[in-house]
Parts: structure tokens; C-alpha cells; sequence
């Protein structure tokens, strides 16, 4: 049974994670997104006023799912979160693998309308910092969470 502690980033505590459809598409695509990085989860959590709540859960994958691991950035994860942020849905329960931050998104956005090649991507990619990310998206994927608490954090820690 894999078994890891998960951080989840927010404006609130969130005892009962849940799915919610958004007016834009995330890495891949609509889910509830946690990170194995706390550090990370505290800057998602106080990116736009500066505090939030840095959300703890226990993860423990029970029964078989559809689960994509990326463990690295690659040539598949590329294509596959193009493909999310421009809206074609999959059918995974969760999907794992490292961030499109604001400025990797940037670079895949800049290939997409042609202004930089793939091969400039990779290189400019290649030097940002390892960042991480696990998407649920079922109610059975998120029956795999449990709530360990939340506390207040801001951007000063």
C-alpha cells in the first residue's frame, strides 16, 4: 500500500477535499492538487494576499486506480499538459508529476504561438528549481486523502 504525506495550499481549511470545475484548466486538468513539498503548498497558499492555510493530508492509495506518474519533465509530460490546459479531459483518477509554475507555463505558451521552438523550451525549462504535484481527479481518488489539519502560514516562513 503506498502510503506519503501531502500538503494542499489555500485561502481555508479543507477538511473534505473536492473536484471543482474552474473558469481555466490547470496542468492536468480540473482536480484537487497537493505537493509532497510543504514549502511549495505555503507559496500556493499565500501567493495573492500574502497568508492562507497550509492544509496537511495522509495519502494512501487502498485499490487499484488509473493513476499517470511523469517523474520528470519529458517529452510526454509536455504533450499531455498542453493538452489539459487547452481543455481535453482524461480519464485518469490521479495524475502525478512536476509543475507548470507561471513561468514554465509561460514557455509553453510561447511555443504554442510559435515564438520559441521545442527544443528552446527544454532549454529554458531545464534550469527551474524541482517542484511536484498529485491531482485527484474522482470521488474515489479523494476518498484516498485524510484530513490531518490545517494551519495559518504566510509568505514570511
Amino acid at each position: 500500500m503506498e502510503s506519503k504525506t501531502l500538503y494542499h495550499g489555500s485561502k481555508q481549511v479543507v477538511v473534505y477535499p473536492e473536484v471543482r470545475v474552474t473558469r481555466y484548466n490547470k496542468d492536468f486538468y480540473y482536480g484537487f492538487y497537493c505537493t509532497e513539498f510543504r514549502e511549495q503548498a505555503v507559496r500556493w497558499a499565500t501567493r495573492f494576499t500574502g497568508s492562507g492555510v497550509l492544509n496537511e493530508y495522509r495519502f494512501e492509495l487502498r485499490e487499484p486506480m488509473s493513476v499517470l506518474r511523469f517523474s520528470q519533465m519529458s517529452e510526454e509530460w509536455l504533450d499531455f499538459v498542453i493538452a489539459c490546459r487547452s481543455g481535453v479531459p482524461h480519464s485518469y483518477d490521479i495524475v502525478e508529476g512536476p509543475m507548470a509554475d507561471d513561468q514554465i507555463f509561460n514557455y509553453i505558451q510561447n511555443y504554442l504561438d510559435g515564438r520559441i521552438s521545442r527544443a528552446a523550451f527544454w532549454e529554458l525549462a531545464r534550469f527551474k528549481h524541482p517542484t511536484h504535484q498529485m491531482s485527484f481527479h474522482s470521488a474515489r481518488a479523494l476518498a484516498c486523502l485524510q484530513f490531518v489539519g490545517g494551519v495559518e502560514v504566510n509568505d514570511e516562513i
